[in-house]
């Protein structure tokens, strides 16, 4: 199977490059600068410039591809965000999709996998959802499922099946925001916001990798969640991360402290909860996640740190 994946040297990206080609998967990854063809390469992909919004240019280098999966995104990697950081990220899912997939119809592939969230739909208010849920009323969420119209409507014109993997809370030793809320917590600044804890289902990089990887052998027209097999309260997340670190418990922030420093967007990620199952996902692919819970994930994340000194001590 030769595969062409955009967002190949992100940390989704070159998971599910290294996993496909240990099983012998040919990779093309799509690379917009020498560090990221360097990081293709040195997963074992072939890196091909072109740039993700010229489709003519994804096709070009697309040729001979079976199937074609978007990891690509732009997540602002800082604490206080408005709509402004988001629009790469949303013309990345719009745009970046439409040029995929118009790519995937001029090279014959027979499936499009593209990254989504799960927490794009549902009340988000802590009562569990499925893959049915109605979207949820948040317009940094909207980007995400036009990017699942838009693939969809193009498969179904074009022939090919079309996969949305909508992914939990991501966590890994080299994810940005995993790191910063370490980070956070070993310098004693508040993370959790309120007297109550949201309740997240969340998904370690590697497993979703692999999830893309499986759903791309066997691929299927649908949509799926990709969390792991426990959702959990937020708190006792980050206070795992706390204990793991022999750090303080976590601290905690009135939403009105929580709005001037995290902004709209950022208080509201960690007051909502996202509670759903991979129940689908597992029926359908038999499909399981290496790491059962956060428990599994977390000692697999915090042994790499403690290897790279991370993180460090400080006022």
């Amino acid at each position: 199977m030769r595969v062409l994946v955009a967002g190949a040297s992100g940390v989704l990206g070159r998971r599910i490059v290294r996993q496909l080609v240990a099983r012998n998967h040919t990779v093309v990854g799509l690379a917009r600068s020498g560090t990221a063809e360097a990081t293709v390469r040195s997963l074992g992909g072939e890196p091909r410039r072109a740039d993700l919004f010229d489709a003519d240019a994804v096709a070009q280098a697309a040729k001979g591809c079976d199937i074609i999966i978007r990891a690509a995104t732009a997540i602002p990697t800082k604490v206080r965000t408005g709509p402004k950081d988001w629009a790469v990220n949303d013309r990345i899912r719009q745009e970046g999709t439409r040029s995929l997939v118009t790519a995937a119809a001029r090279v014959g592939a027979r499936a499009f996998l593209q990254e989504s969230v799960v927490w794009a739909v549902g009340t988000l208010d802590g009562r569990p959802f499925d893959e049915d849920a109605p979207p949820a009323n948040d317009p940094v969420l909207a980007s995400a499922l036009d990017g699942e119209h838009i693939a969809r409507e193009a498969g179904s014109a074009d022939g090919f099946d079309t996969l949305a993997l909508r992914c939990g809370g991501f966590y890994s030793a080299d994810g940005w925001h995993t790191r910063i809320l370490a980070e956070s917590i070993v310098k004693g600044r508040p993370v959790l916001i309120g007297r109550q804890s949201p309740v997240w289902s969340l998904i370690h990089s590697n497993d979703a990798a692999g999830a893309f990887v499986t759903a791309a052998e066997a691929p299927r027209t649908g949509v799926w969640h990709i969390v792991d097999d426990r959702p959990v309260p937020l708190a006792e997340f980050l206070g795992e991360i706390a204990k793991r670190l022999d750090a303080r418990p976590p601290r905690r922030m009135p939403r009105w402290l929580a709005r001037m420093f995290l902004g709209r967007y950022g208080t509201r990620i960690l007051s909502s909860s996202f509670a759903t199952s991979n129940a689908r996902f597992r029926r359908d692919f038999g499909w399981r996640p290496s790491f059962p819970t956060y428990a599994e994930g977390l000692e697999e994340v915090v042994t790499s740190w403690r290897a790279e000194g991370f993180p460090t001590r400080g006022s």
